[in-house]
């Protein structure tokens, strides 16, 4: 498959902290191609360096030197706005910690970044809750529903847009082992029902397995696993 047939190519990316005087190298060299409608698994011991790499290969955080094309385009070799845009448009994001805004409902947080791209989507925002199973939910604030439902709500934000790419931080983290595997076959369905290409990082060994490809970050590379 050729370079423009990738939803997301990773060249030579490095990241590197300072800690307590010392330098600790994340990521190192690391090089990665994800195709279209593919769905990856990160996998890696505690501090390893996953949620890193997730959050630069999702435009989050600049790495040392290297660069992210997402559907050809560069993600740090352009301005600030231009990889904000392309976030938007482009990704979706689900956190372990939900990141809904508690003052706003279900529905609301759903529209909320359709309006930040400039768009009025209440339909779809109505019809993609009713998707994840929450359609009687719509006006409930976070703290009045559980966490299954809260992830919920994330995953139909994070298709709001209809992204090319959906990125998810240990998605289950924070829920039982029940209600996590619901979560994660609900991720699962939407991601192969729209054909879009999804990028894990999880701890939890079984839910690795669902992917197309496994891979595991070891002293800041990635190898198949």
């Amino acid at each position: 498959m050729s370079s423009s047939q990738k939803t997301l190519i990773a060249r030579d990316v490095h990241r590197h902290y300072r800690l307590a005087g010392k330098d600790l190298h994340v990521l190192r060299g690391v090089n990665l191609e994800v195709s279209a409608g593919e769905r990856v698994f990160l996998c890696g011991a505690s501090g390893a360096g996953k949620t890193t790499l997730l959050y630069v290969l999702g435009g989050l955080e600049r790495p040392d030197s290297g660069d992210v094309q997402v559907l050809g385009q560069s993600l740090y070799h352009v301005a600030a706005k231009a990889r904000a845009s392309a976030r938007n448009q482009t990704m979706g994001f689900v956190f372990q910690h939900y990141f809904l805004l508690p003052e706003l409902t279900a529905l609301e947080n759903v529209l909320l970044p359709a309006m930040i791209g400039g768009k009025r989507s209440e339909k779809r925002a109505r019809e993609l809750l009713d998707r994840v199973g929450l359609s009687g939910r719509l006006d409930h604030l976070p703290t009045e529903l559980s966490g299954g439902e809260q992830q919920r709500v994330a995953i139909a934000r994070a298709i709001i847009n209809d992204p090319a790419i959906i990125f998810a931080d240990e998605p289950t983290g924070n829920l039982d082992a029940t209600t996590g595997a619901g979560v994660m076959d609900m991720l699962m369905s939407v991601v192969s029902e729209d054909q879009k290409t999804l990028i894990v990082v999880t701890h939890d060994q079984s839910l690795s397995q669902k992917g197309d490809r496994k891979l595991l970050i070891k002293e800041g590379a990635l190898v198949e696993s």
